[in-house]
Protein backbone atom coordinates (compact mmCIF):
# COMPACT_ATOMS: atom_id res chain seq x y z
CA UNK A 1 0.00 0.00 0.00
CA UNK A 2 2.52 2.48 1.27
CA UNK A 3 4.61 2.36 -2.41
CA UNK A 4 1.46 2.33 -3.98
CA UNK A 5 1.19 5.67 -2.42
CA UNK A 6 4.12 6.84 -3.39
CA UNK A 7 4.22 5.60 -6.94
CA UNK A 8 0.91 7.72 -6.98
CA UNK A 9 2.85 11.29 -5.23
CA UNK A 10 6.01 10.62 -7.60
CA UNK A 11 3.59 9.84 -10.98
CA UNK A 12 1.46 13.40 -9.69
CA UNK A 13 4.44 14.96 -9.45
CA UNK A 14 5.81 14.54 -12.66
CA UNK A 15 2.38 15.30 -14.64
CA UNK A 16 1.92 18.69 -12.21
CA UNK A 17 6.24 19.52 -13.57
CA UNK A 18 5.41 18.71 -17.23
CA UNK A 19 2.01 20.78 -16.99
CA UNK A 20 4.12 23.34 -15.94
CA UNK A 21 6.60 23.63 -18.94
CA UNK A 22 4.09 22.36 -21.21
CA UNK A 23 3.83 25.40 -23.93
CA UNK A 24 6.64 27.80 -22.51
CA UNK A 25 8.41 26.61 -26.08
CA UNK A 26 5.39 29.01 -28.01
CA UNK A 27 6.21 31.87 -25.70
CA UNK A 28 8.15 34.97 -27.49
CA UNK A 29 10.60 35.02 -25.06
CA UNK A 30 10.57 31.41 -23.79
CA UNK A 31 12.41 32.47 -20.15
CA UNK A 32 9.57 35.13 -19.30
CA UNK A 33 5.95 33.91 -18.86
CA UNK A 34 3.63 37.07 -20.24
CA UNK A 35 2.89 37.86 -16.47
CA UNK A 36 6.96 38.59 -15.84
CA UNK A 37 6.89 40.64 -19.11
CA UNK A 38 3.78 42.79 -18.08
CA UNK A 39 5.50 42.75 -14.59
CA UNK A 40 8.74 44.06 -15.73
CA UNK A 41 7.44 46.25 -18.50
CA UNK A 42 4.74 47.67 -15.59
CA UNK A 43 7.65 48.51 -12.74
CA UNK A 44 5.53 45.28 -10.61
CA UNK A 45 7.27 44.34 -7.71
CA UNK A 46 7.51 40.44 -8.66
CA UNK A 47 8.49 39.39 -5.44
CA UNK A 48 11.56 41.41 -5.56
CA UNK A 49 10.90 42.72 -1.70
CA UNK A 50 10.26 40.28 0.03
CA UNK A 51 13.21 40.63 2.21
CA UNK A 52 11.77 43.87 2.89
CA UNK A 53 8.42 43.46 3.44
CA UNK A 54 8.23 40.42 5.71
CA UNK A 55 10.95 42.00 7.82
CA UNK A 56 8.85 45.17 9.02
CA UNK A 57 9.86 47.29 6.34
CA UNK A 58 6.34 48.46 4.03
CA UNK A 59 6.34 49.09 0.55
CA UNK A 60 4.85 52.45 -0.83
CA UNK A 61 1.89 50.62 -3.29
CA UNK A 62 0.13 48.80 -0.11
CA UNK A 63 1.13 51.55 2.12
CA UNK A 64 -0.91 53.60 0.07
CA UNK A 65 -3.76 51.17 -0.54
CA UNK A 66 -3.84 51.50 3.57
CA UNK A 67 -3.11 54.65 4.03
CA UNK A 68 -7.12 55.76 5.73
CA UNK A 69 -6.63 52.29 7.92
CA UNK A 70 -2.54 53.63 8.68
CA UNK A 71 -3.57 56.82 9.84
CA UNK A 72 -1.73 58.39 7.45
CA UNK A 73 -1.31 62.28 8.00
CA UNK A 74 -0.91 63.86 4.38
CA UNK A 75 2.26 64.39 4.28
CA UNK A 76 2.82 60.77 5.16
CA UNK A 77 0.17 60.39 1.65
CA UNK A 78 2.47 62.51 -0.19
CA UNK A 79 5.95 61.11 0.65
CA UNK A 80 4.62 58.09 -0.06
CA UNK A 81 3.67 58.56 -3.19
CA UNK A 82 6.57 60.64 -4.18
CA UNK A 83 8.41 56.75 -3.01
CA UNK A 84 6.45 55.15 -5.30
CA UNK A 85 6.02 57.10 -8.68
CA UNK A 86 9.84 56.96 -8.36
CA UNK A 87 10.31 53.44 -7.79
CA UNK A 88 8.12 52.61 -10.57
CA UNK A 89 9.77 54.77 -12.99
CA UNK A 90 13.01 53.20 -12.34
CA UNK A 91 11.65 49.57 -12.17
CA UNK A 92 9.93 50.14 -15.37
CA UNK A 93 12.79 51.76 -16.88
CA UNK A 94 14.96 49.00 -15.76
CA UNK A 95 12.40 46.24 -16.51
CA UNK A 96 11.90 47.21 -20.52
CA UNK A 97 15.61 47.05 -20.69
CA UNK A 98 15.63 43.72 -19.21
CA UNK A 99 12.94 42.24 -21.17
CA UNK A 100 14.69 43.59 -24.38
CA UNK A 101 18.13 41.57 -22.93
CA UNK A 102 15.98 38.71 -22.02
CA UNK A 103 14.08 39.41 -25.62
CA UNK A 104 18.00 38.99 -27.40
CA UNK A 105 19.08 36.40 -25.12
CA UNK A 106 15.83 34.17 -26.83
CA UNK A 107 16.65 35.44 -30.41
CA UNK A 108 20.08 34.30 -30.47
CA UNK A 109 19.39 31.38 -29.13
CA UNK A 110 16.56 30.64 -31.72
CA UNK A 111 18.97 31.81 -34.58
CA UNK A 112 22.16 29.58 -33.63
CA UNK A 113 23.84 32.95 -33.65
CA UNK A 114 24.96 32.43 -30.04
CA UNK A 115 28.45 31.63 -28.36
CA UNK A 116 30.40 31.65 -25.06
CA UNK A 117 31.92 35.50 -25.95
CA UNK A 118 27.74 36.60 -26.43
CA UNK A 119 26.56 34.52 -23.86
CA UNK A 120 28.38 36.44 -20.82
CA UNK A 121 28.19 39.45 -21.94
CA UNK A 122 24.39 39.41 -22.16
CA UNK A 123 24.49 37.30 -18.81
CA UNK A 124 26.30 40.03 -17.24
CA UNK A 125 23.74 42.73 -18.10
CA UNK A 126 21.07 40.96 -17.21
CA UNK A 127 22.31 40.59 -13.96
CA UNK A 128 23.21 43.97 -13.34
CA UNK A 129 19.56 44.57 -14.83
CA UNK A 130 17.90 42.67 -12.49
CA UNK A 131 19.93 43.52 -9.29
CA UNK A 132 19.28 47.50 -10.21
CA UNK A 133 15.16 46.51 -10.44
CA UNK A 134 15.78 44.61 -7.09
CA UNK A 135 17.57 47.26 -5.40
CA UNK A 136 15.05 49.93 -6.71
CA UNK A 137 12.00 47.96 -5.14
CA UNK A 138 13.74 47.21 -1.45
CA UNK A 139 15.08 50.91 -1.71
CA UNK A 140 11.31 51.89 -1.97
CA UNK A 141 10.90 50.10 1.52
CA UNK A 142 13.56 51.28 3.01
CA UNK A 143 12.93 54.99 2.53
CA UNK A 144 9.27 54.10 2.93
CA UNK A 145 9.86 52.59 6.65
CA UNK A 146 11.50 56.09 7.61
CA UNK A 147 8.26 58.13 7.15
CA UNK A 148 5.85 55.47 9.72
CA UNK A 149 5.50 55.18 13.26
CA UNK A 150 6.40 51.98 14.66
CA UNK A 151 2.67 51.59 15.68
CA UNK A 152 1.85 51.80 12.19
CA UNK A 153 4.34 49.38 10.91
CA UNK A 154 2.91 46.89 13.35
CA UNK A 155 -0.55 48.00 12.15
CA UNK A 156 0.18 47.19 8.14
CA UNK A 157 1.60 43.79 9.29
CA UNK A 158 -1.52 43.01 10.64
CA UNK A 159 -3.62 43.96 8.17
CA UNK A 160 -1.41 42.31 5.68
CA UNK A 161 -1.34 39.16 7.98
CA UNK A 162 2.01 38.96 9.10
CA UNK A 163 2.63 37.57 12.06
CA UNK A 164 5.65 38.42 13.39
CA UNK A 165 7.09 37.43 16.63
CA UNK A 166 10.17 38.95 16.03
CA UNK A 167 11.31 41.92 17.58
CA UNK A 168 12.95 44.74 15.57
CA UNK A 169 14.29 47.73 16.54
CA UNK A 170 11.77 50.12 15.45
CA UNK A 171 13.98 53.93 14.73
CA UNK A 172 12.34 56.15 12.29
CA UNK A 173 13.36 59.66 11.53
CA UNK A 174 9.79 61.84 10.40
Amino acid sequence: MNSFIIALVVSLLSISAFATTTGQEKREIKSLSQHEITGYLNGKGLGYAKAAELNQFPGPRHVLDLAKELGLSENQVQQSQAIFDAMKLHAIAYGEQFVEKEHKLNELFANSSIDSVKLDVLLGDLGILEAKIRFVHLNAHLEQKAWLSSEQIQLYDQLRGYNSTATHNHMHKH
